[in-house]
């Protein structure tokens, strides 16, 4: 009896937990923690404003290698004179079987500069060239005044190394540091004696000497390879002759 007593007890006791743990309230959430005002919040470095994100860690070194070093940064190159000289390309000059014609003569530069217009379309290069009609007192050969007497002189020295003689220093007036090289009675002879010179690599000119008449102008081309001198004649009404390319300034 006292054994069955006790095992009814023990019933009614887990029956009353069970009720109890089924029914009973839920417990109540603990309150929020509130720091004292007068100590300071912990904070992390990530959550500051304006804080830059860490660097990422270096990638480990494999075990006998070395640490590849980053490689230098490498300045933009500074354009140097000499760089600038050899970007600029020089004066085209006619080729050796470059052609080249002389077309003229126009009664006037407004004659020229129309039949300019026109030739431009056949030729790479088109230089007017004025010419007296009448007869001068002769031609001469000079190179254009420079800039001082010294460069006179280095320019005198060079053609005298070029194997000229007949020339000289003009040391006063207008053409002063100018440099004449000879006057000669007819165009022929002034031309072929400026043609030797430009040949050496000398910018000379020839001109007449005094009052020679009216002038006419011609134009000295180089031409493209579809020039062909008769249609050119007939486009602007004046003949075209052969020249030498060397003539042309």
């Amino acid at each position: 009896m006292l054994a069955r007593a006790l095992v009814v007890l023990l019933l009614v006791l887990n029956l009353g937990v069970a009720a109890w743990w089924t029914l009973r309230a839920p417990p109540a959430p603990a309150p929020a923690f509130v720091p004292p005002s007068d100590v300071a919040r912990l904070q992390l470095v990530s959550e500051k404003p304006g804080a830059k994100p860490a660097a990422p860690a270096p990638a480990p070194v494999a075990q006998g290698l070395p640490a590849a070093s980053p490689a230098p940064a490498t300045p933009p190159a500074t354009p140097t004179p000499d760089m600038a000289i050899a970007a600029t390309p020089p004066p085209a000059t006619p080729a050796a079987s470059a052609r080249c014609y002389s077309v003229g003569p126009f009664a006037n530069a407004s004659a020229a500069n129309s039949a300019r217009e026109v030739l431009m379309a056949v030729a790479s290069r088109v230089v007017p060239r004025e010419q007296r009609t009448g007869s001068p007192r002769g031609w001469r050969v000079y190179l254009p005044p420079m800039a001082s007497l010294a460069e006179a002189q280095a320019a005198a020295q060079r053609i005298a190394g070029a194997g000229f003689g007949d020339y000289f220093i003009v040391r006063q007036g207008n053409e002063a540091n100018s440099i004449a090289l000879g006057r000669y009675r007819n165009e022929e002879s002034a031309r072929r004696r400026a043609d030797s010179l430009a040949a050496a690599g000398f910018a000379v000119r020839a001109e007449p000497l005094g009052d020679g008449g009216p002038s006419t102008v011609w134009l000295d081309l180089v031409a493209k390879p579809e020039f062909d001198p008769a249609r050119a004649e007939a486009a602007v009404q004046v003949p075209a002759r052969e020249l030498d390319c060397a003539r042309i300034r």
